[in-house]
């Protein structure tokens, strides 16, 4: 098996539980609120065509599509995707949820408005090449907004083998500024790193997810040339 091999197969087997974590019931209005002013803040005004780009269980995507914009979400595990799906059909214009590779996503150049990913770029194999790929897709003036953390600075406790790890170049990366870099390397103007504040008082007030510290998170956008 491949590293990306193993990382899909990973996720997979995680995507019941990582859903139910999602969808906590206690949480649930909480972080759909705050997590709209989220992507409210990092996009512009829609509606918008958007490509969330490894998508999960679909929870920002569903969120995107909550504030009026059109959703593909893609990602390469196919027990993340039938979650989402199971989500996307209790509401009406809910996102197109499709297997697909966040590094090489499948759709023609100028496709979409914006792309978006949550959780992804700590776990990328290649975030130059996808961050390349992610601007052939995008119409001119559109914008790549990206929430992460530096969740693993020290080690990447009970999700991959080191080999895993050692194929992922952020995985352990000690500051966000590592993922700012990127997206200003790829040619992206206006970088900018917001700390979402309000993320971080939901975890201290709910909690993390096993394996996890609280951190603060970050929304990192960038824009294409208009």
């Amino acid at each position: 098996m491949t590293a990306q091999d193993r990382i899909t197969s990973y996720w997979t087997g995680r995507a019941p539980a990582y859903d139910q974590y999602q969808q906590r019931p206690e949480r649930l209005a909480d972080d759909t609120k705050a997590w709209s002013e989220v992507w409210a803040q990092g996009l512009p005004a829609g509606p918008l065509d958007v490509l969330d780009a490894g998508t999960g269980s679909g929870q920002v995507a569903m969120v995107l599509a909550g504030l009026g914009h059109r959703v593909t979400g893609i990602d390469l595990s196919a027990g993340m995707i039938e979650q989402a799906r199971q989500h996307a059909s209790t509401v009406a214009g809910g996102p197109d949820f499709q297997l697909g590779d966040a590094v090489s996503p499948s759709f023609p150049d100028g496709s979409f408005d914006a792309v978006t990913s949550r959780y992804l770029m700590w776990t990328l194999r290649e975030p130059q090449t996808a961050l390349a790929n992610w601007i052939r897709l995008l119409r001119p003036g559109g914008t790549i907004a990206v929430v992460d953390s530096t969740w693993f600075p020290g080690d990447v406790p009970g999700f991959y083998d080191a080999e895993v790890v050692a194929a992922l170049p952020l995985a352990t990366a000690k500051s966000i500024d590592e993922t700012v870099l990127m997206l200003a390397n790829a040619g992206l103007s206006d970088v900018t790193a917001v700390p979402l504040t309000s993320i971080y008082h939901l975890d201290q007030q709910y909690g993390v997810a096993p394996g996890h510290e609280l951190q603060m998170q970050f929304l990192v956008t960038g824009r294409t040339a208009s």
